[in-house]
């Protein structure tokens, strides 16, 4: 049996960084682009508002706070849904993940209020499925007062105790947080998950500190790097293995030889061969050992170099990609378009058609990774077409409808020839909690 995963961090100011993060407007190095067009928003935007941020403001702004929102204060808290990676694979796996996204989205406005949850995105394209909600934290209970305020006996005109007010602090006290984790586990143990461990001292990493160490870990390094690193274990071997042999030790035990040969008499110092061949052999042992440091040293500034050549690539890469998309602003939505076209099996003559902006005709089979299996087509229109309400974007299209939502026809069309009667329940990418 697995885990329910459930971490709250608060986030100020318009936590634009978060907010591309959740819509892939910058695609993260651990998400697969391949199975991006199946993540979804689980909760429907207000008409006028286009993205996350925007929906935090609004929310703000038609609250009815009477008190201004200062500058430094928690304006939304970010909520991860999730859990152990096994459990959650499986429940994708049997068709519950649906189910699964309605009780989180049920217990979310249960616990906060559903005016207060103004996002909740499922993602698909990473290792775990997992739901990135928003929170913003209206309470409409009486503000707690601080120590010092309950000394004072000074009689102040009274607001209105019930007043919506914009708390973090009283959303997230140590008493909520454990009912928090209580009673999601309670709404979770249906799909087999569990509560953590009470009190563990096991901690949530957050996304940004998540980033910030892959990126530290970053093994995109160059094949001659790799080459130079190789050699430089081999000589630091060698070398190892040559300290060993000229230790201190070996020197004791040579000067007593050489002792033991004084002994034995003065002539053979200067004829005998055998001392001769010691102090040769340690000549020469010292002697690679000076030149292996030499090499070492060499190979060590030969790596550094490297590394600033590729790091100068890199930069000038990116530069230019950025310069890239600035003057070709859609070419993002080109790139992710021609992804899903090449993923669902698109001929390359038709993906270059349908990026265009032409309708194409086709027939055949295309393939959806969300049912795993192939739905055939006599005759189907291809079409690149803007999102609805949010022109700036673009979309696949077939026969005139989005082609996840085309999958999802195709499907139930299968369904009910097998003779399975499926019943329409909460369809459509955005659903209101």
């Amino acid at each position: 049996m697995g885990y329910a995963v459930l971490h709250l961090e608060k986030t100020s100011g318009t936590d634009s960084a978060m907010s591309a993060h959740i819509e892939r407007t910058i695609a993260p190095k651990n998400a697969d682009p391949e199975r991006t067009h199946l993540n979804r928003e689980l909760i429907k935007l207000p008409d006028t508002v286009r993205n996350r941020t925007e929906a935090i403001q609004h929310r703000l702004e038609n609250a009815g706070l009477q008190r201004k929102i200062g500058k430094n204060q928690v304006r939304a808290i970010r909520i991860l849904l999730s859990g152990s990676p096994e459990e959650m694979q499986r429940i994708e796996a049997d068709g519950k993940l649906n189910e699964w996204c309605d009780d989180n989205l049920r217990w979310l406005g249960k616990t906060y209020g559903k005016e207060n949850i103004v996002s909740a995105v499922l993602h698909l394209d990473e290792s775990t499925p997992h739901i990135h909600a928003t929170l913003v934290p209206i309470v409409t209970t009486e503000r707690r007062k601080k120590k010092s305020e309950e000394q004072v006996k000074k009689q102040y005109r009274k607001k209105n105790p019930n007043a919506p007010r914009l708390s973090a602090d009283d959303v997230m006290t140590r008493i909520k947080l454990k009912e928090y984790q209580d009673t999601y586990a309670e709404a979770m143990a249906k799909f087999g998950l569990q509560r953590g461990i009470d009190g563990s001292e096991a901690r949530h990493v957050s996304t940004s500190q998540y980033y910030r160490e892959l990126f530290a870990k970053n093994e995109d390094l160059k094949e001659n790097i790799d080459d130079l690193l190789k050699k430089q274990t081999d000589a630091e071997k060698k070398l190892s293995k040559v300290k060993s042999e000229v230790s201190k030790e070996k020197f004791k035990n040579a000067k007593a030889e050489i002792g033991a040969n004084l002994m034995v008499g003065v002539n053979s110092l200067f004829s005998g061969s055998k001392v001769k061949q010691q102090q040769t052999e340690i000549e020469e042992l010292q002697s690679e050992n000076t030149s292996l440091k030499y090499e070492n040293r060499s190979l060590k500034t030969e790596i550094k170099t490297a590394q600033q050549e590729h790091e100068k690539i890199t930069d000038k890469l990116r530069t230019e990609l950025r310069k890239i998309y600035d003057l070709f602003p859609n070419l993002r939505e080109l790139l992710s378009i021609e992804r899903m076209c090449r993923f669902v099996s698109f001929s390359d003559d038709l993906i270059k058609r349908i990026l265009t902006g032409d309708k194409v005709g086709f027939k055949g089979s295309l393939y959806s990774a969300e049912y795993k299996r192939k739905f055939s087509t006599e005759h189907s229109v291809a079409q690149m077409q803007p999102e609805p309400k949010q022109p700036e974007k673009l979309r696949l299209t077939i026969d005139g409808v989005d082609i996840i939502e085309w999958f999802r026809l195709k499907y139930r069309e299968f369904q009910r020839s097998v003779g399975i009667d499926w019943t329409d329940r909460n369809v459509g990418k955005g659903r209101k909690i």
